[in-house]
């Protein structure tokens, strides 16, 4: 699936690729994705899906970014875990937006059920499911974005799940919000989203449910870019757009996103996919 440059995760004991392309068999889709750890002395915490797979005669697009806390053993689970749940909801076919939901609720009842193994740590998601070329659904918990691209137009289709606008529903979980100077808002002092996979010892006040939306691609939509916050903390939608935009290899696409990101001194994970839709 094009050049494949690998670093090890060994807590996980799989890999996360940092540099890889593929295609569509329906059309002209293609796609192009660029990973870099960040300055931060721990293992890269970010995982990602980018591939293509029939089933059903059907074909799905599957695209995803995870970015791990406190470890990465969670977003290592999602990434081998969360799409088959989804797709193996029977209702996904007739009903994507419930099967979603569902998946996610127990992809993270999963997740907490099994905490001596996965740790304390958790993840955010932003997950994308092209259905025949045609119609995207994305979903999402945590600040992990996707940002769509109609006629060079960026229009986000995620919504970022920070401490200060929700929290309404973490005080009303028992929980707190607080905001020290020189730093990001955070729950209880610890956490920077406020919904997130895992994190069982904050669980109490925190929401796992996603935010889903839908998109048809038509011949005015452009590209997709999912990506962590490691892009978004330094980069508008825009300016993520207009960069993509201009690069017909999305590989190539992806890696100048990240190459951005680092010269404007990002210093988290950098993970970025992204998808041309019109060749």
């Amino acid at each position: 699936m094009g050049n494949f440059c690998c670093f090890n995760s060994k807590a996980a004991g799989r890999t996360s690729c940092g540099s890889g392309k593929g295609r569509s068999q329906l059309g002209p889709v293609k796609y192009g994705f660029n990973l870099v750890k960040g300055k931060a002395n721990h293992p890269m915490e970010d995982y990602h899906v980018a591939k293509f797979v029939q089933i059903r005669r059907q074909e799905l697009g599957l695209f995803a970014i995870y970015d791990g806390h406190l470890g990465d053993s969670v977003p290592a689970y999602l990434q081998k875990n969360l799409f088959s749940n989804i797709i193996k909801e029977e209702d996904f076919w007739t009903d994507p937006n419930r099967a979603i939901s569902k998946a996610y609720e127990r992809t993270d009842q999963a997740i907490l059920s099994h905490t001596p193994d996965l740790g304390r740590g958790g993840s955010t998601a932003v997950t994308a499911i092209l259905i025949n070329a045609r119609v995207l659904w994305v979903a999402n918990v945590g600040d992990s974005r996707a940002v769509l691209s109609r006629r060079g137009h960026a229009i986000q289709l995620s919504i970022d799940h920070e401490p200060n606008t929700e929290r309404g529903s973490i005080e009303d979980r028992g929980g707190f919000v607080s905001n020290m100077p020189g730093d990001v808002a955070r729950v209880n002092g610890q956490l920077a989203v406020s919904r997130a996979f895992g994190d069982k010892n904050l669980k109490t006040h925190l929401r796992s449910d996603p935010d889903i939306t839908h998109a048809n691609i038509d011949a005015e939509t452009d590209l997709l870019i999912l990506a962590s916050d490691g892009l978004w903390k330094v980069m508008s939608n825009q300016e993520a757009v207009d960069i993509a935009w201009k690069i017909k290899d999305p590989q190539k696409g992806a890696k100048q996103l990240v190459m951005e990101a680092l010269h404007r001194e990002s210093k988290d994970d950098i993970s970025c996919i992204v998808v041309r839709f019109m060749g």
